[in-house]
């Protein structure tokens, strides 16, 4: 584990300890929903990435960046640390390795995970193509295409397709803007509400 990483032990230690950092978290505004670390702010990464200079304003604090894994935390972590923003850390692991060691969770509605959905549908759109590759031979490229954007997503830690589910209804959840965010922010201590 790194200086840029805290585990989840660490971070409940912090939580009880009265020096609380500000958490948040860069999944789906459903995903969130779905289950997250009590007090944490929803600040999907994509809004991150778009509104980081506003975002510095009211993070002067230890900030700790969750997501499902860590990889989506670890892409926000170096969109913030350009932007200038010192004391950042990832939960490493993110929700998985939190909730596997028995952490509280604050639970709202179930719903599919991005890692799934992505699953579901590349393997939907390859079994379409091989079958279809019986009647038109062509088809099987569309499941190398399905391949390529796998192994690529794999090899640069970013997901085309979860970009473009992400924005689906579905996920989108609860109302999640900027506005809604520094409000948030600006009016709750360290630790946020949510």
């Amino acid at each position: 584990m790194s200086d840029a990483t805290v585990d989840s032990a660490t971070l409940r230690e912090l939580m009880g300890s009265g020096h609380q950092p500000r958490i948040l978290d860069v999944r789906t505004p459903s995903e969130f929903e779905t289950s997250h670390i009590p007090g944490a702010y929803n600040v999907p990464l994509d809004l991150l990435r778009e509104h980081r200079a506003e975002l510095l304003e009211h993070l002067d604090e230890e900030v700790v960046l969750v997501c499902r894994s860590g990889a989506r935390a670890s892409q926000a972590e170096r969109a913030l640390a350009e932007a200038g923003l010192p004391n950042l850390r990832v939960l490493d692991g993110g929700m998985l390795a939190w909730q596997a060691t028995g952490a509280p969770v604050k639970r709202g509605r179930p719903r599919w995970d991005l890692e799934r959905q992505v699953r579901l549908v590349a393997g939907t759109i390859v079994l379409a193509s091989v079958l279809a590759s019986v009647v038109v031979p062509g088809a099987k490229w569309v499941a190398g295409l399905i391949g390529t954007g796998l192994a690529t997503a794999a090899l640069t830690n970013t997901c085309a397709m979860g970009m473009l589910l992400a924005k689906l209804p579905y996920n989108r959840g609860g109302r999640c803007d900027l506005d809604g965010i520094v409000g948030q922010l600006r009016g709750a201590p360290a630790g946020g509400t949510r």
